[in-house]
């Protein structure tokens, strides 16, 4: 038997993004479709939200794919296969919407490729119309091609340099695509967008004059992951809002874009300051 939180399967999977199999059985029983877990890898570890990438009821497992980018993911990717996160609380956020809604773009950009996944796995259950676009700054930074499009009716990949698919951004991609179906009369009902912010933002704007409706997942800086810290407030439609108990998902034409940029800006020295420190100390431990 597997420990609590155990590391079962870890994987590289593009420069600088990692994916971890993890036996968390409560969790995995209940999770749905766009939900997240907030960690933490130690006692002294700062406690954040990561999106749960897939779920497996009868193994009890869910999968976990982060970005490297401060110290707690550069820590969290240096553990191993049989070692333990000591805290995982989840399923957490409003599961997304999943109804039969017709013809559903779904758009991934970067990391924010993984959580798309289930997500285009509920909708293609449901009997959607499941279009779905991947977008990375080059080929190597792919990833999920092959779970997703397993579950999409139609399947392009974009990437910044142009070694593969599309050479453009998704953004570019989008407004191409929705031009062709206006010209064939092929409605689209609903397009869905995770990833950076600012490639949201753009989604969104293109989506509005076309008048599809547009979801977005909001990735704001959490902390307790309960509304009680309010560290996770976003503006949506002129209201205040908790990213960790009304969504993550959000009407993405409502969404203060500008706003949740700036907060995502505020603690950048600091989280720098902390990383660089911690990548010193981790170059003198492995000179040792």
């Amino acid at each position: 038997m597997y420990a609590q939180n155990q590391i079962l399967n870890k994987r590289d999977l593009a420069k600088d993004i990692v994916s971890f199999d993890i036996f968390s059985p409560v969790i995995a029983q209940k999770a749905k479709a766009g939900q997240f877990v907030v960690i933490r890898i130690d006692n002294k570890g700062e406690r954040i939200p990561l999106t749960i990438a897939d779920s497996d009821k009868e193994k009890g497992v869910i999968n976990l794919t982060i970005l490297k980018r401060g110290k707690s993911t550069n820590l969290l990717s240096q553990l191993n296969t049989g070692q333990s996160i000591m805290d995982i609380v989840g399923p957490l956020g409003r599961p997304s919407e999943i109804e039969n809604f017709g013809n559903v773009i779904v758009i991934g950009g970067g990391v924010g490729i993984a959580p798309t996944y289930p997500i285009i796995k509920a909708l293609k259950l449901k009997d959607n119309y499941v279009i779905s676009i991947l977008g990375a700054k080059s080929k190597d930074g792919l990833i999920f091609e092959n779970e997703i499009k397993a579950y999409s009716d139609e399947f392009y990949i974009c990437s910044d340099d142009g070694t593969c698919g599309f050479k453009g951004f998704v953004s570019e991609f989008l407004i191409k695509y929705l031009n062709d179906s206006k010209t064939k009369n092929f409605k689209i009902n609903r397009v869905i967008a995770i990833g950076p912010a600012l490639m949201m933002k753009t989604v969104c704007e293109i989506t509005k004059n076309y008048e599809i409706k547009t979801i977005v997942s909001l990735n704001p800086i959490m902390v307790d992951g309960t509304g009680m810290c309010g560290s996770c407030r976003v503006e949506v439609g002129g209201n205040t809002k908790f990213a960790c108990v009304d969504g993550p998902e959000f009407d993405g034409h409502l969404v203060d874009f500008n706003l949740l940029i700036s907060r995502l800006n505020i603690y950048c020295q600091e989280e720098n300051i902390a990383l660089k420190k911690f990548m010193e100390n981790h170059k003198c431990k492995m000179n040792i």
